[in-house]
């Protein structure tokens, strides 16, 4: 591998080595840089007992991948094309054992397990090529050998991941997941785009000049990139209010009974003043004639 060796691997290059031969491709990639500032200001926004070191982390490398497909597309080297593939990866390996452990609650151990095979998935994907009848890893003797899909087959794992943690994040309910699927549905958009920059390269252009989709591949990737930043602030799990509930009519648990606000007693409206007079003489009868009872007891009945 010769490091200032150049790639002719974009329709909007050709075959030229000029520094600003890919103008358009060059420029799209502020659209990672644009992704990047606003995931980290929402990141910033957010109570800091909310925020965490990955999610600065993330921002962060979604920052050096615009730098770095920025430097690929203006020197156009093998050497500048590792700074374009390296923040990548990394970036797919980090998120893929963050949204594991943070959005699927994955054991860190088991995470790591998963993140090495997903990280050989890659490396085997990487040595996968195309030639004439034929696709897989090429030997020394096969001529016409060609990336397959234009390079975007080593894509194919990480939609992959991304569609599969969708999932199972919108199975559990996690707010998450609408922003992974949607971030899923572009990128596949995306790399369509990407696959199809040579097939469609005498069908694109501006001001006269070729300019094919890669361009295109970049401005949606920001957006998918974007989305998954947008998808890491999200960490815990949304409930349904058939869950919020549930825990209420577990056995044991603690019910508040409601309170029971007594009403008032209403005041007896007074009565007529011939009412209380009547009861009143009926009284004073009876305290008359029991005295009378009385003493004739005492006469009849001498002690």
């Amino acid at each position: 591998m010769t490091f200032g060796e150049h790639v002719f691997r974009y329709c909007e290059r050709g075959a030229s080595d000029a520094l600003l031969a890919e103008p358009l491709n060059a420029l799209s990639n502020i659209a990672f840089l644009v992704a990047a500032l606003i995931g980290l200001q929402l990141v910033l926004w957010r109570r800091p007992e909310e925020r965490s070191p990955d999610q600065f982390l993330l921002c962060g490398l979604v920052f050096l991948v615009g730098l770095g497909s920025l430097a690929f597309h203006v020197f156009a080297t093998q050497g500048a094309e590792l700074l374009d593939v390296i923040p990548i990866s990394v970036f797919m390996l980090v998120y893929l054992g963050f949204a594991l452990n943070r959005f699927l609650g994955v054991p860190p151990g088991f995470m790591v397990l998963l993140v090495i095979g997903f990280t050989t998935i890659m490396a085997l994907t990487m040595q996968v090529k195309c030639w004439e009848g034929g696709i897989g890893i090429p030997g020394p003797e096969l001529q016409g050998v060609k990336p397959c899909l234009n390079g975007s087959i080593f894509y194919l794992p990480a939609l992959i991941a991304l569609v599969v943690v969708g999932l199972l994040a919108d199975e559990r309910e996690h707010r998450a997941a609408p922003y992974l699927l949607w971030a899923a549905a572009i990128l596949t958009v995306s790399i369509t785009l990407r696959s199809l920059d040579f097939a469609l390269c005498d069908r694109i252009e501006i001001s006269g000049r070729k300019v094919g989709t890669h361009f295109a591949w970049h401005i949606l990737n920001a957006i998918a990139l974007f989305l998954m930043l947008r998808a890491s602030l999200e960490g815990a799990p949304s409930l349904s209010p058939a869950r919020i509930a549930a825990p209420i009519d577990e056995p044991g648990a603690a019910q508040a009974e409601p309170a029971v606000e007594t009403p008032p007693a209403e005041a007896s409206p007074p009565k007529p003043l011939a009412e209380r007079v009547a009861p009143a003489d009926e009284e004073a009868a009876k305290e008359d004639e029991a005295p009378e009872e009385e003493g004739e007891r005492k006469v009849f009945f001498p002690a």
